[in-house]
């Protein structure tokens, strides 16, 4: 994927998981629920997005010394970007879900997202630091 088509990739997502993220209008049942429900689809999609950040990251890293400055940059704004969305949806997820886990509102994915957001956004940082210390001075 071209970093040119990136905001274009997370404006959908944002407003994609804002369009899931209306509660269901049936009550919640306090019986397990199975399978992919309305309420897990946001937090599932949103989940995968913190779990790019991740791996985009995590590749960065490791390769932030032998590739060049402008890559692992790259890389570390990807991951930067889709560990900031994953954290701040997930997050309205969790606030927005009316039951536990089990109840098919989604809550275990909303905090699964904000947990793989925060590692995205670490190795995020960790990679633009190590980048700029491998930079060379000017």
């Amino acid at each position: 994927m071209s970093v040119r088509n990136l905001p274009a990739v997370v404006a959908a997502a944002v407003l994609g998981a804002i369009a899931l993220a209306a509660p269901a209008t049936a009550a919640a049942e306090q019986t397990a629920v199975s399978g992919i429900t309305s309420g897990r689809v946001g937090p599932t999609i949103t989940a995968l997005v913190g779990l790019i950040g991740v791996v985009v990251g995590s590749l960065t890293l490791a390769r932030a010394g032998r590739i060049g400055t402008g890559n692992a940059r790259r890389g570390a704004i990807v991951a930067l970007g889709s560990g900031l969305i994953s954290v701040a949806l997930g997050g309205l997820f969790a606030a927005m879900a009316d039951g536990g886990p089990g109840t098919g509102n989604g809550i275990v994915g909303a905090y699964v997202a904000v947990v793989l957001g925060l590692i995205g956004l670490v190795l995020g940082g960790l990679t633009l630091n190590r980048s700029r210390a491998a930079s060379p001075t000017r």
